[in-house]
């Protein structure tokens, strides 16, 4: 018995691993193009990402690989009748489904720490490479559309030369509530990357500031500061792990007590000495919206910490409804029980997660259970197919 097992473990991991790495490359492409959009990466920043690229891709393509990789081989030996042979044998059909059951919490385990360790390991090193490359992505980026914006600064030049000066660079900055600043000079250079404090400065040469009621003035030097980053660059929650999501977590839900304790305090005494026009527009109204802020942000990372773990748990819920499918089905079309059990999920789990993970970060459900609905709701259907299996 255990070398059948050990036949229908072997027969699952070659049609996974091929299968995965047709996803992944597939998937590398439009990640590489999503990097491209964001960061505006040039071919060597391109190509020192795309290792660490992979990881973040490979959680999203292992739930249904699984699936497919289960349907093809349980479907062929069914089909082929092995499975009939194996149980007139005394094998029980809950020994022929160990492999494949296993493989699933193996995967399970396995998409939680790429999603949890690795994925925001590789994150910060596609931070890394993208801000060690940033002068050649600005300089690129001058060369193709002659102006750059970055957090409201504009930055618009006539040319680039090959030594990476800036020909009649033009910068403005109209930031709300100020005036407006219009510099223009003969040249400008990149000096400095300050990796630490997220900044470049670019060194004007031979400026003439224009500053609206001020008149006209000219340097010979002027050295702005700039934001790093290009693009949208906002922290995500995913490239957090779940050690740091409930450290935040708990000092979330410390800031909000020490929020709601200030506004009973000031509303009490607003109440005490008669003045009514605080609790209508006074600093009452600035402690509850930044008490709906907290709760936005802890109900949001909450909602992270379940999903992550609900998904990396996919693997296994898809496995258990898929094995005993394939078996019931008898068939050697693999595409066609895929296709038959992957549809549902398509159009049923998935949207069930997203509606989950969207009530939860609103607030409106708990994510403990929210995130693991849709789960559940496959691991009955992987019972029912298992029951309907040990009957036949």
């Amino acid at each position: 018995m255990r070398l059948l097992q050990r036949y229908i473990l072997g027969e699952l991991l070659r049609v996974f691993v091929f299968v995965l790495s047709v996803l992944t490359v597939l998937l590398g492409f439009l990640g590489v193009f999503q990097q491209i959009t964001e960061r505006g990466l040039g071919p060597l920043q391109v190509l020192q990402v795309l290792p660490y690229l992979i990881p973040s891709l490979v959680p999203y393509t292992i739930p249904a690989t699984l699936l497919l990789s289960v349907c093809v081989v349980y479907g062929r030996m069914a089909g082929d009748q092995e499975i009939t042979a194996a149980k007139a044998a005394g094998i029980s059909i809950m020994s022929l489904l160990a492999p494949s059951l296993f493989l699933g919490a193996v995967m399970s385990v396995g998409s939680l720490l790429l999603t949890d360790q690795v994925i925001p390991w590789a994150e910060s090193k596609i931070q890394h490479i993208v801000a060690a490359g940033m002068k050649d992505i600005v300089l690129d980026m001058l060369r193709n559309q002659n102006q750059i914006t970055i957090d409201g600064y504009v930055i618009s030049v006539r040319d680039v030369s090959a030594d990476g000066k800036l020909i009649r660079p033009t910068f403005r900055y109209a930031p709300k509530g100020k005036q407006r600043l219009t510099a223009q000079a003969q040249e400008a250079e990149l000096v400095r990357f300050d990796l630490e404090q997220q900044q470049v400065i670019v060194k004007f040469s031979q400026v003439v500031l224009d500053v609206p009621g001020q008149g006209r003035s000219k340097l010979d030097e002027f050295e702005q500061a700039f934001p790093l980053q290009i693009g949208k660059q906002a922290p995500k929650a995913r490239h957090v792990d779940v050690r740091e999501l409930r450290s935040e977590l708990d000092s979330l839900e410390a800031q909000q007590e020490n929020l709601r304790c200030r506004r009973e305090i000031e509303t009490a005494f607003a109440l005490a000495t008669g003045n009514f026009k605080v609790l209508q527009n006074g600093s009452l109204t600035q402690l509850d919206k930044r008490m709906r802020t907290n709760r936005r942000a802890y109900n949001g990372q909450k909602t992270e910490v379940q999903f992550r773990f609900a998904m990396a748990c996919s693997c296994f819920f898809f496995v258990l409804v898929g094995s005993p499918y394939a078996v019931l089905q008898a068939k050697r079309q693999f595409l066609t029980n895929f296709m038959v059990c992957f549809l549902p999920i398509l159009l049923g789990y998935y949207p069930l997660v997203l509606l989950a993970k969207n009530l939860s970060s609103t607030g409106t459900a708990n994510p403990v259970w929210a995130m693991w609905s849709a789960n559940i709701l496959v691991a009955i259907a992987g019972l029912f197919m298992l029951r309907r299996v040990n009957q036949h």
